[in-house]
């Protein structure tokens, strides 16, 4: 047995890495067609777009990793069917569930890797590219300039607004403005800051302008630095400017977080958050689908068709998992339903076809 494990093993392996070269190479071409347009902008050459292209590959490997998972087992396992290896495991006294085992071994392990690329690797390349592409983008070579709007980059710490209009790779910040309010939600100050870093704990603002109003007068004064303790926190503010997806679990745990500290709504991130947990689940399922289908209705069929049906397969549950996800922020559905209910969903329907064949 553990001779036919390795077998199905490294068939079934070898379909699901030679589909996840083919797609990840895919996304990658295309990414780098994107990117030709912004070559020429300052600093940002050919070479820079391929280094950028080239730090994105670890999160297209985790995100089209279940696709790949789904299109892969299928070719493997077909290969397997189409020489007959399937029926003659079977006629000897191999069970289905026997197989359906050894094919699970390799898939959970193949799934704990790309689980740490994507929690690990990817996050921390995708960081890099960000600020490698945006400071060779940038007018001077030691900034890097966010615009999440025309005005610069809006936060909120507690009462207070913030806007900044500089964020530099070492976390941190230029032209910053602060708008400070009372309890009553009363305007109370407005500080400017030519640069802000981030020292033992707290914001050391420098070159200060600070307007104090008053009911009766706004007075000014002008300071070398001045202390500013907030929630907010350079990694915060690169976590901020990156799409939810592109976040590792404890990065959205540590930002949805600080969004509850200042009372904002959390149900994007968490839907990212729970989406990430159930990784492992969908990875899964998709392996746990394509068996079904071999070992029953497409025993005979050509690849062609098997990857036919495998790619409907994956737009169904991609339509599932899209709908479910706008559905649950439309109508506050816990977003750990909305997250977990698609795969599950999928996994009994699998589970389901898979006990008239068994």
């Amino acid at each position: 047995m553990k001779i036919l494990d390795k077998y199905i093993g490294q068939t079934v392996l070898s379909g699901i890495l030679i589909v996840l070269l083919v797609l990840v190479g895919l996304f990658t071409f295309f990414e780098f067609i994107d990117e030709i347009d912004d070559i020429g902008k300052e600093r940002y050459g050919l070479w820079q777009a391929i280094q950028y292209v080239a730090l994105e590959v670890p999160r297209y490997i985790y995100d089209l990793f279940p696709s790949a998972a789904l299109l892969g087992s299928l070719l493997g396992l077909g290969m397997l069917a189409n020489n007959s290896e399937l029926t003659v495991m079977r006629a000897t006294g191999i069970s289905t569930v026997r197989i359906i085992v050894s094919i699970l071994k390799v898939g959970l392990l193949l799934t704990v890797f790309i689980i740490i690329i994507g929690e690990f690797v990817a996050p921390e390349a995708g960081q890099y590219a960000n600020n490698m592409r945006a400071t060779a983008q940038s007018e001077h070579e030691s900034q890097r300039i966010v615009f999440l709007t025309r005005y610069g980059f809006w936060s909120r710490d507690q009462v207070d607004f913030i806007n900044i209009r500089t964020i530099y790779p070492d976390g941190g910040f230029g032209g910053i403005t602060l708008y400070e309010f009372d309890i009553e939600h009363k305007l109370k100050s407005i500080t400017r800051a030519k640069h802000a870093f981030y020292e033992n704990g707290q914001w050391l603002l420098k070159e200060v302008d600070k307007h104090i109003i008053e009911s009766t007068q706004i007075t000014r004064q002008y300071l070398d630095s001045v202390v500013w303790k907030a929630i907010l926190s350079p990694e915060l503010v690169k976590i901020v400017v990156i799409s939810p997806h592109k976040l590792s679990s404890i990065g959205l745990y540590k930002y949805i977080g600080y969004l509850r500290q200042n009372g904002q709504r959390t149900d994007k991130y968490e839907l990212a958050f729970w989406s990430r947990l159930g990784y492992p689940l969908v990875c899964i399922t998709m392996i746990f689908l394509a068996t079904p289908f071999v070992f029953g209705s497409l025993r005979t069929v050509s690849i062609g068709q098997r990857i036919l049906v495998g790619a409907l397969i994956g737009v169904a549950f991609h339509m599932l998992n899209q709908t479910m996800s706008n559905m649950g922020l439309v109508y506050n559905i816990h977003p750990a339903i909305s997250a977990l209910l698609p795969p599950i969903l999928f996994l009994v329907i699998a589970i389901t076809l898979m006990r008239r064949i068994v």
